[in-house]
């Protein structure tokens, strides 16, 4: 009984050890050992400084008439769901003026936290958005448009993008980018305002 134990535990020994890669030799005698796993941490954002939870938000009533002109966002502003966010409610403004476009949406299903990963394939750069920690997202391939993520709450972030309308000119897109930091600055401040 113990002979066959021994044997069985041999057998397992032999078998585990024929699955086990050996390293390479080279010429000289040297082994390339395999590299260590590595692994990467997103950056966090600075905390938030209050909580404003976006739940129960009118998105088209986040901006007021006068905050409106101010951005020359002379077009009535539009309700719709982004599927894109989880259904998010979101509100979108044309600007006759410039030609711009402004849309707001306010997202529930996930934190800001979402763009920081390597999943979201696209180029975050850490902004402060009245006092609130945020993300200016660039999306390669689309020079059209320049979002600003706002971390307003745990689990909640509102998204501001700024895209040309389809101007005769286009805009470049730091000037997009800068309008979607005017737009969500002034969101914000809206926000704040309603609580």
């Amino acid at each position: 009984m113990r002979a066959a134990r021994l044997l069985t535990a041999t057998l397992c020994a032999l078998a585990m050890a024929s699955c086990t890669p050996v390293p390479d030799k080279k010429a000289d005698g040297r082994v390339d050992e395999p590299l260590p796993a590595t692994t990467t941490t997103a950056p966090s954002l600075p905390p938030r400084p209050q909580e404003v939870r976006l739940d129960d938000v009118d998105p088209c009533a986040v901006l007021s008439p006068e905050q409106r002109i101010a951005l020359s966002l002379d077009n009535p502003p539009s309700a719709y769901v982004e599927a894109s966010f989880g259904n998010a409610k979101a509100c979108t403004m044309r600007s006759n003026i410039s030609g711009n476009v402004v849309r707001l949406a306010l997202v529930t299903v996930e934190g800001v936290g979402v763009w920081l990963s390597e999943n979201a394939q696209v180029h975050a750069e850490q902004t402060t958005v009245a006092g609130f920690p945020g993300l200016t997202v660039r999306t390669p391939g689309m020079d059209n448009v320049c979002n600003v993520e706002v971390d307003v709450a745990e689990g909640q972030f509102l998204d501001v993008m700024f895209r040309d309308g389809g101007n005769e000119r286009a805009a470049k897109q730091d000037t997009l980018c800068q309008g979607a930091q005017r737009a969500a600055e002034a969101a914000v401040a809206g926000l704040l305002q309603r609580r």
